[in-house]
């Protein structure tokens, strides 16, 4: 027999031998840990839970030193007592473990530590993270990181003229705190957190935008539009089309502003408007031309269907729904034009102007003249002309357009609409719409402010005819005197009408001459494209006497300052 049986032999006789005191012993034990047992290096065998609890509590205030933990994150690092991250020692945690360890020790083995015999076994102290501490100083020190996603756009490019994404997305970025505290919270003996980036896409993506574009620039195509129960025809070029809608981040938005325009733009070519029943001057005398129903575009469907009709890459062509348009004034209510007496008159000069200008002048004249307005109606300069187009005589002049004097067809018609404003406004008829030339302009002086500038389409000069009658529109053009002459016939209303000389309130020099290159100017010459004017804001007035008393009103015009530009070639070697 070896010497530790024996000694275990022995060590069992005395537990017998011993009996009732032994197990009256034990018994006495039964709520203290057991014998032999430490935490984190305290002795708590033999101690009530509190007392156990208590010296466990000592021992984890003196190792109070926290391990220091390092945070790494975006490629950046920190390094900070664990402590800051919601790391503690748990002294109840420790000690339950030790009591698990207590309960779970056989009764010889307790017999044996009432002996002074018993197994030594060392509990670590127990350490836990609050992960809401964790989260919230692991956040503080990445909130630097964050960044919010940056969102793809798309537009219109220039330079290849089609739509596309011009600058791409970028995703959001974030340190993951909440994941990290957790990582921690699961284990306390991490000494390096690697704290996990999250990203999120933002809201429009270059590939979504990407489809948009393609969409944009399916719909930038050439469109026929077509007038129903009419063989009238008008078209929009690709860019024309490309300029009626954006292409954004949301999709396809179209310009309400600008698809009403041109709207009324086609609608204006398209249109046959009904034409009244007029007079024309035929061998000194005045000959009877009648009335013609007209077909116009229906604007409520009409819009619809090119709205419609403009969201549909595969449509090429859009027809117009139209109504019929009835004559307002007809052969029969024609007045008697020996019967007429002469309202009022208005005349401009218009000397030095060139032969285009000169043609333009005469073909406009001629076209209003024998226009018969029937009371209550409104006179439209532009319905009376018809469209200022090669079709309809007329040919290139200078024109207002883009802040310059350029060449543009037409040129001369406004001195028609000026004579026919000065007819019209003198006759005291309401003014309806009336619009005035960007400058002081040579040819409708010395009465300045006195004119009325027209532009097809959408500018145009309105006059209604409250005199109760028919009014007669006459045009008498001296082209050897260089001298218009408009007339308006009718019935004489009992009132009297004075237009008083334009009263100039401020006035604004022009600015210093501009000049311009022009490549296609012959070497070391120049010329003038375009003249000085001076800036003027002015007012004319007229009072109007009849039956209900004296009233006046007023024009009110503002002319910018112009500047002369010269245009200069190449220069000489």
């Amino acid at each position: 027999m070896t010497r530790a049986t024996k000694t275990a032999l022995l060590g069992l006789g005395a537990v017998g031998l011993l009996g009732g005191a032994l197990a009256l012993g034990v018994s006495a034990q039964a709520d203290k840990l057991a014998p032999g047992l430490r935490v984190g290096g305290v002795n708590v065998g033999g101690l009530s839970p509190d007392a156990a609890l208590a010296a466990v509590r000592g021992q984890a205030q003196a190792q109070a030193q926290a391990p220091q933990v390092e945070v790494k994150a975006g490629g950046k690092s920190w390094t900070l007592s664990a402590e800051k991250l919601g790391y503690q020692v748990d002294p109840q945690a420790s000690l339950d473990a030790a009591r698990k360890l207590s309960d779970a020790r056989p009764w010889s083995e307790r017999a044996l530590g009432v002996l002074g015999q018993s197994k030594v076994q060392d509990v670590p102290l127990v350490t836990k993270v609050d992960p809401t501490v964790a989260q919230a100083t692991i956040g503080k020190l990445t909130a630097g990181l964050a960044t919010q996603p940056v969102n793809a756009t798309v537009g219109f490019d220039p330079g290849t003229r089609r739509y596309a994404v011009l600058t791409p997305d970028t995703p959001g970025r974030k340190a993951n705190a909440q994941a990290a505290a957790k990582g921690f919270a699961a284990d306390p003996t991490k000494r390096v957190l690697n704290v996990p980036m999250t990203e999120w896409p933002a809201r429009y993506t270059a590939a979504a935008l990407a489809k948009h574009a393609e969409l944009g620039n399916r719909l930038m195509r050439g469109v026929t539009f077509k007038l129903e129960g009419s063989n009238r025809s008008g078209s929009l070029a690709p860019l024309q089309v490309a300029n009626l809608y954006w292409v954004k981040p949301e999709g396809i938005v179209l310009d309400d502003k600008t698809i009403k325009g041109a709207f009324e733009s086609l609608s204006y070519q398209l249109d046959q408007p009904a034409q009244n029943a007029r007079y024309a001057w035929r061998g000194g005398v005045w000959g009877k031309v009648g009335e013609k129903p007209g077909r116009v575009t229906d604007p409520k469907k009409g819009l619809e269907a090119f709205r419609k009709g403009l969201l549909d890459p595969a449509r090429t062509t859009i027809t117009f729904p139209s109504v019929q348009q009835q004559p307002t004034l007809k052969l029969a209510d024609l007045p008697n034009p020996a019967k007429l007496e002469l309202i009022a008159s208005g005349t401009s000069t218009y000397y030095g102007s060139s032969s285009e200008r000169r043609t333009n002048i005469a073909n406009a004249a001629g076209k209003i003249d024998g226009t018969v307005v029937a009371a209550g109606e409104d006179f439209s300069f532009l319905q009376a002309l018809g469209s200022i187009s090669p079709e309809n005589g007329f040919v290139g002049g200078l024109i207002i357009s883009g802040g310059r004097t350029v060449d543009g067809l037409g040129g001369g018609v406004c001195q028609v609409s000026t004579t026919a404003f000065r007819a019209l406004y003198q006759a005291g008829l309401p003014i309806v719409e009336r619009n005035q030339h960007s400058y002081r302009v040579k040819y409708y002086e010395p009465q300045v402010g006195f004119e009325a500038a027209v532009y097809d389409p959408g500018v145009d000069l309105k006059m209604k005819n409250d005199t109760g009658a028919p009014i007669l529109v006459r045009s008498v053009n001296n082209d050897a005197a260089s001298r218009l002459e408009i007339q308006i016939w009718g019935t004489k209303p009992q009132r009297t009408v004075s237009v008083s000389p334009a009263v100039i309130l401020s006035r604004t020099p022009h600015p210093a001459p501009q000049y311009v290159f022009n490549p296609k100017l012959p070497a070391g010459t120049s010329k003038q494209v375009d003249w000085a004017q001076d800036g003027y804001n002015l007012y004319i007035t007229r009072t109007i006497k009849d039956a209900q008393g004296t009233r006046t009103d007023r024009v009110d015009t503002r002319y910018k300052p112009w500047q002369a530009v010269y245009e200069y070639g190449p220069r000489l070697n």
